[in-house]
This record gives structure tokens, sequence and C-alpha cells, in this order.
């Protein structure tokens, strides 16, 4: 799944091709993405101009004039702007036809996928309205992590994860960011201290600048904006290196399933 640094890589990529031009019409070839595409979409944003491209976690907002798109890519989406008369392929569902002869395009394969759109703030819709601080903003530090975390059981790794605590931080960057804090992932939330919360909230910032630096992580579906794949994957600690030599202590690393998600980590650097 397209992680925050992916999705942060498109919305780089798309906004200078998208804001301030004009959407002449909406194209939907397939409306059965993980929710349906919005009803009357073509009517709905027809003729109105781009004037913001942002990021909520993993959602993509396009603030139009009258309203706002929310996008997701699900496990396997990607966006492009293309021209508009290149054809499309099975499993490009909707075009946004812009008036300079070019189009936003989403793909996806698996349509796990999400287009929707509202008239109101996008930050009240019921998917955005519960998430918590993102992860690159002042709002989120080792004392919010360690506030939400008193008296909880669960591990450090499925809190890390829960977007009501932080927006965003998937699974593959929960793992590097506990790694280069030295934290192992199943040790209880409730037992850690602040200073090893700041750490962590640390190790978070960092990791996730670094992959948006290096334009995301190339995992099976993603590439980025411009259609080049990221190149992250190559400095990955932990993350899918199961039985290979950890690069600060030399023992093997280990994986276990928490949260019925896959943990990478260093029994010696991770306590």
């Amino acid at each position: 799944m397209p992680e925050l640094p992916e999705v942060e890589t498109t919305r780089r990529g798309i906004a200078p091709l998208l804001k301030g031009h004009r959407i002449v019409r909406a194209v939907v070839r397939e409306p059965r993405l993980r929710w349906p595409v919005t009803p009357d979409l073509d009517r709905l944003v027809g003729g109105q101009h781009v004037l913001e491209v942002s990021r909520r976690g993993k959602y993509l907002l396009l603030r139009l004039e009258s309203g706002s798109l929310i996008l997701h890519l699900g496990m396997s989406g990607s966006l492009r702007v293309i021209s508009a008369d290149i054809s499309a392929g099975p499993h490009d569902h909707v075009d946004l036809l812009l008036g300079d002869g070019h189009c936003l395009r989403l793909r996806d394969p698996r349509r796990f996928g999400a287009l929707l759109w509202t008239p109101e703030n996008p930050l009240t819709h019921p998917l955005l309205a519960a998430l918590g601080p993102e992860p690159l903003g002042a709002a989120f530090n080792g004392e919010w992590l360690f506030r939400h975390a008193r008296g909880r059981r669960a591990p450090v790794k499925a809190r890390l994860m829960d977007s009501r605590v932080v927006a965003g931080v998937g699974n593959i960057y929960a793992n590097e960011a506990l790694f280069l804090a030295g934290i192992h992932p199943a040790r209880p939330a409730g037992r850690i201290s602040p200073a090893r919360y700041q750490r962590l909230a640390d190790a978070v910032q960092e990791v996730l600048t670094q992959a948006i630096t290096a334009g995301g992580t190339t995992l099976r579906d993603f590439v980025g904006s411009d259609g080049n794949p990221g190149y992250f994957s190559q400095r990955l600690q932990v993350y899918g290196r199961e039985g290979l030599p950890c690069g600060v202590c030399g023992r093997s690393l280990r994986r276990r399933l928490i949260g019925q998600r896959s943990s990478y980590f260093c029994v010696r650097c991770q306590t």
C-alpha cells in the first residue's frame, strides 16, 4: 500500500500540473472502488478550477471552487497527469480532463482506492475528522505519544500505526522508525518513557523525511507521479530483511506478526 511518503511524492508531482487549471469534465469508467465514486461527478466538478492540492495523512485533497475531491490510492492506485488523448487501459478508472489538453488519470488495478466529493470542509469528512496529527507537523512529538500511550498494553507498533494517534505512519515506516529509536515493536505502549517516545517521534520524522526526499519506497506497484520508481527501499534497515544481518550489530533480523502486520526487528538493538 502506498504510504505517506509515496502519497506526498505524488502530491508534489501533480500539484504544479493541476493548480490553477480548469477541469473540463470528469470521465468515470469504473465507479466501483473501495467506496463508489461520487455519482454525477462530471456535473459536480466540470468547469471548476483546481485551487489547491494538499494531503491529510494518506489522503490527497483537491480543493475546487465549490468543494473538494478526496482521493485515496488504496493498495495499488496511482495518479498521473498525462495527455488526454492517450488511450485508457483496463485499470484506468477515472479521468479529470483539464483545459490545457491534459488529464489527471486514476489507475487502480485492485480497486481499493477512493475518489469522493464533498462540498464541505474536507477535514470534517468522516474519513478525515478523527485523524491524529501529521507526523511531520509541530503537534506531533514525544509528549503526544507518551500521553496517548499511558495505561495501554497494546504493542507500541500498533499504537504508532493507529491513525487516531498519528496520521499516516504505515507498516514500512513504523518498522524503520522503531529500529532507529531502539524500541522493540512488541513492547507495551504504556511501558515506554517520555524520553524514549521523543526518540521515537524524532525517528518517525527522520525516516519519513528521508523517504520523501528519495521519492518514496518502491514495493510492488508504486512508482512516482512522473512514472519513475522511488528509491528509499534501497535504504530500508529492517523491513523485509528477515534473516539478514542487522546493519548495526550483525545479528540476524527477525519477523513476527503484530496486529496482523509483519514486524521486523533486531532483538539486540531493540528493547
